[in-house]
């Protein structure tokens, strides 16, 4: 089994989960956000590399003291990581026990990558765009129907203590007066 991804950055420390984390940014993404952080690598696949679980631990590997002295671990982003869930649960299968798996997400893809992932995921961090429908498909150009069932789906299974909801917000829209 093989995925895209486009990056591993690591050593960070306190914005993608628990502990000393590595960011593993995968390829692709359902939603179209106006202000998107990574939108050339959603639209240039030349920019993206095909990876398995074997070989990505093997390449973050060399970050497992950080792993074990901090609790932290491997955060998935990108993109949209939970369009990978078959990857990630595979790589979840061959990981050290003690590390940590995040996962940033918009949560808006279908439930079945959500119910694959349940017994894997430590936390989740998700970034809402907007609870309010219009606000949502204007900003995403997607309805936010899937966003809404899969935070209540997340919930109904008692993880609420696991989720950490984000709002991002563009310097574009805020006001700046001197």
């Amino acid at each position: 089994m093989q995925t895209e991804f486009f990056a591993v950055c690591r050593h960070r420390l306190s914005i993608d989960g628990e502990g000393v984390t590595t960011l593993v940014a995968l390829f692709g993404c359902p939603l179209h956000c106006k202000y998107c952080i990574n939108k050339k690598f959603l639209e240039d696949k030349r920019l993206s590399r095909l990876i398995t679980p074997q070989k990505l631990l093997d390449e973050v590997m060399i970050n497992n003291i950080y792993f074990l002295a901090t609790h932290g671990g491997i955060t998935f982003g990108g993109g949209e990581p939970m369009l990978h869930s078959d990857f990630i649960a595979e790589f979840c299968k061959i990981k050290p026990k003690e590390w940590n798996i995040c996962v940033e997400t918009s949560l808006n893809v279908p439930k079945n990558h959500f119910t694959t992932l349940l017994p894997y995921i430590n936390e989740y961090i998700v970034d809402i765009k907007d609870m309010n429908s219009d606000i949502y498909k204007s900003y995403t150009g997607k309805n936010n129907r899937q966003v809404k069932d899969n935070l209540q789906y997340l919930i109904d299974n008692n993880l609420t203590d696991r989720i950490t909801v984000r709002l991002p917000i563009s310097l574009n829209l805020i006001p700046i007066t001197t």
